[in-house]
């Protein structure tokens, strides 16, 4: 399975909240997933493929944070393979998009760690703006980590 396949590499999961997926992971992430199928459902989340030529080759998720007030968070992954030629940022901008002309949220959030240079130029490109770098706030994989939270508004 392509999500397997992409999430048990070292160097996907580094700056991720997982250690490197084993099959019982996947079994129970890909579970999970599945149930993510719009913020108007009871998950308040949704979970989307990127694709190429017919195969996976990352995902970016949306997720609620207070549906009361419109306010989402969105992460996402991409097969370093294929980094480089504007998947990602197609990706992140259509979810974006949707967020806020669909969904009509009033704020999306990203936090990443500080550490993944690629997710902070992705953040940019699609024109969310830095808004904190938290130092040391969180223990993942046995050292302290930095944040970054990047944020972007509808009436941006």
């Amino acid at each position: 399975m392509w999500l397997q396949a992409l999430y048990s590499r070292p160097e996907v999961a580094r700056y991720l909240l997982d250690v490197p997926w084993t099959s019982e992971d996947t079994g129970k992430n890909l579970t999970h997933r599945i149930a993510k199928t719009g913020l108007g459902s009871s998950s308040g989340a949704l979970a989307l493929v990127v694709e190429y030529n017919g195969r996976a080759i990352g995902d970016v998720a949306l997720w609620l944070t207070d549906r009361t007030r419109g306010q989402a968070e969105i992460g996402w992954v991409l097969d370093p393979e294929y980094g480089g030629r504007g998947f990602a940022t197609e990706a992140v901008q259509g979810v974006l998009n949707l967020g806020f002309h669909h969904y009509h949220l009033h704020r999306i959030t990203a936090q990443m760690d500080d550490r993944n240079a690629g997710s902070a130029a992705l953040a940019k490109r699609v024109e969310m703006r830095l808004e904190a770098r938290h130092i040391q706030d969180w223990y993942s994989k046995g050292e302290w980590t930095n944040t970054l939270v990047f944020a972007c508004l509808a009436s941006d």
